[in-house]
C-alpha cells in the first residue's frame, strides 16, 4: 500500500497535539521523568544511554599534549587539510567507493554527527529549493531525535517512514507515493539502524539512490556505527553514488568507531555542490572542532587496532546476550551497532517494563515508544519494544541482562 502524504504528521507548534508535543521531547529527559516516582532496588547499572564506555585509546592523551597550544586559534569551519586527508585515505580503505573522495571538496570536519544532521537539514531545504507543495523531509520510525530536529528547524513536514519487524526494520522504500517524493527535500536513513541495528543491502541503497536522482532530494546518511559489527561490515551509501556522489552525503562520527564520545568530532563527505552550501552555513552557524582535537581524529582515522579491539568487546557483550536472553522478546542479534531491541509487549508494553526493569531490577532501559513518533493511524512503531544499550563492561552487562530475564521472565 503506498504511503501518502497524510502519513506523515506535521509538527508545526501551532498545530501540534499535547502528545504530539510530548514526543519532540527528549526521550532520555521523558525516561528520567517517567524512573523519577521510583528508586533501584539493586545498584543501577545503565543500559538507556549509547554512550560507549570502553578505555579511550592510548594515543589520544599524547596527541592532545603535542598539540595542546593550538587551543588558542579560531578552528576553520572545513576542517585543517591532515584532517580531511586522514578522512579520504580511511574512506578509501574502508569502503569501495567509485572513486577517491576529494580532501579539498568533498569533506567537511563535524562537532560530531549530531550537529551535521541537523544542520544538513536545515541546508537541504535551502539547496534543494521550490517542491511540488509543502517541503518534506522523511525518515525512518524509531529513528534518532536530530533527524525531527533538524526538519522543524528547516520548516519542513516530518514524514515518519516505520520500521518494523515486517519490513526488516528499514523503511519500505516501495509504500512512498510519488506526491510525496516529488516535495521530498531530504531523506534521512541510517544504517546500521538505531535502534534495530538492521543494516541495508548494496540493493536497497542502489533503490534510494535512484529515488533521490529522480526526484532530486538529499540523501542524509547516518553512519555512526559502521564500525561496530559482529559479521560483515557495513556499506556505506558513498558506495552507491556514483561517479560525483550526487545527492549523497555520508555522515560519520568517531564517538562509536573509537569510543570518543565526548571528544565531538566528525565528518560529511560527499556531493560537492551540497557541501559547499552546508559549509557556508556552518561557516556562520554551526559550533566548530578545536584544532587539537581534529589532530586526535588524525591518528584516530590512521589506527584500525582500537576499532577492532572496541568491536572485540561488543562481541562478547553480544555473545552473552545470545546467551541469555536466546529466543525470548524476540531477541535477534542484530547486524550492526550496539543496541538490543526487545519486545516486551507480552509483559505489559514498553513504559510499564522499564518502570518494572528500574525499580525491581535496578537496571535503566528506554521505552521504545520515547523513540519513535505516533503515525497518522495512530500507531507507534517504537511501542512494546525497550532499547538496551550495551556500553558497559561486560561483567556489568551480563549482570544486567539476567536482571532482566529473572525479572521479566
Amino acid at each position: 500500500m503506498a504511503m501518502t502524504a497524510s502519513s506523515g504528521v506535521a509538527q508545526d507548534a501551532s498545530t501540534a497535539t499535547p502528545a504530539a508535543s510530548q514526543a519532540e521531547r527528549s526521550p532520555f529527559l521523558r525516561t528520567t521523568e517517567l524512573l523519577a516516582p521510583y528508586k533501584p532496588a539493586k545498584p543501577l547499572i545503565t543500559l538507556s544511554l549509547g554512550e560507549p564506555q570502553h578505555p579511550l585509546p592510548d594515543f589520544v592523551g599524547p596527541v592532545l599534549s603535542k598539540h595542546i597550544a593550538e587551543f588558542g586559534r579560531y578552528p576553520a569551519a572545513k576542517g585543517i587539510e591532515p584532517f580531511r586527508h586522514a578522512v579520504a585515505a580511511w574512506l578509501s580503505s574502508r569502503f569501495r567507493l567509485p572513486r577517491p573522495v576529494d580532501p579539498e571538496s568533498e569533506i567537511l570536519v563535524l562537532n560530531g554527527s549530531r550537529e551535521g544532521l541537523f544542520f544538513a537539514a536545515i541546508t537541504a531545504a535551502r539547496y534543494v529549493g521550490p517542491r511540488k507543495g509543502r517541503p518534506a523531509i522523511l525518515m525512518p520510525n524509531p529513528f534518532y531525535p536530530a533527524y525531527g530536529a533538524g526538519a522543524r528547524a528547516a520548516g519542513c513536514e516530518q514524514i515518519y517512514l516505520p520500521t518494523t519487524l515486517e519490513n526488516g526494520f528499514l523503511p519500505d522504500l516501495d509504500s512512498i507515493d510519488e506526491a510525496t517524493l516529488a516535495r521530498t527535500v531530504a531523506f534521512y536513513i541510517a544504517s546500521p539502524a538505531n535502534p534495530q541495528g538492521s543494516v541495508a543491502s548494496r540493493d536497497y541503497l542502489l533503490r534510494l539512490k535512484q529515488l533521490a536522482d529522480r526526484h532530486g532530494f538529499i540523501i542524509l546518511s547516518d553512519e555512526c556505527y559502521s564500525e561496530i559489527y559482529t559479521r560483515d561490515a557495513p556499506g556505506s551509501m558513498l558506495e552507491c553514488a556514483g561517479p560525483d556522489f550526487t545527492n549523497v552525503v555520508a555522515l560519520q562520527s568517531l564517538s562509536k568507531r573509537s569510543n570518543l564520545p565526548g571528544m565531538r568530532v566528525g565528518f560529511a563527505a560527499g556531493d560537492r555542490k551540497f557541501l559547499a552550501a552546508f559549509h557556508e552555513l556552518r561557516n556562520v552557524a554551526a559550533p566548530q572542532v578545536p584544532v587539537p582535537l581534529q589532530h586526535v581524529a588524525v591518528a584516530a582515522y590512521s589506527d584500525e587496532a582500537h576499532v577492532e579491539e572496541n568491536r572485540r568487546l561488543y562481541r562478547i557483550k553480544f555473545d552473552f546476550a545470545d546467551q541469555i536472553l536466546g529466543n525470548r522478546y524476540r531477541y535477534k542479534r542484530p547486524a550492526g551497532g550496539f543496541c538490543v531491541w526487545l519486545d516486551v509487549s507480552d509483559r505489559g508494553g514498553d513504559e510499564a517494563t522499564t518502570v518494572r526493569l528500574y525499580r525491581d531490577a535496578g537496571v535503566r532501559v528506554i521505552p521504545g515508544s520515547y523513540l519513535a513518533r505516533q503515525q497518522n493511524d495512530g500507531s507507534n512503531p517504537g511501542a512494546g519494544y525497550i532499547r538496551l544499550a550495551l556500553v558497559s563492561d561486560s561483567e556489568s552487562t551480563a549482570e544486567a541482562l539476567h536482571r532482566l530475564v529473572e525479572t521479566l521472565g
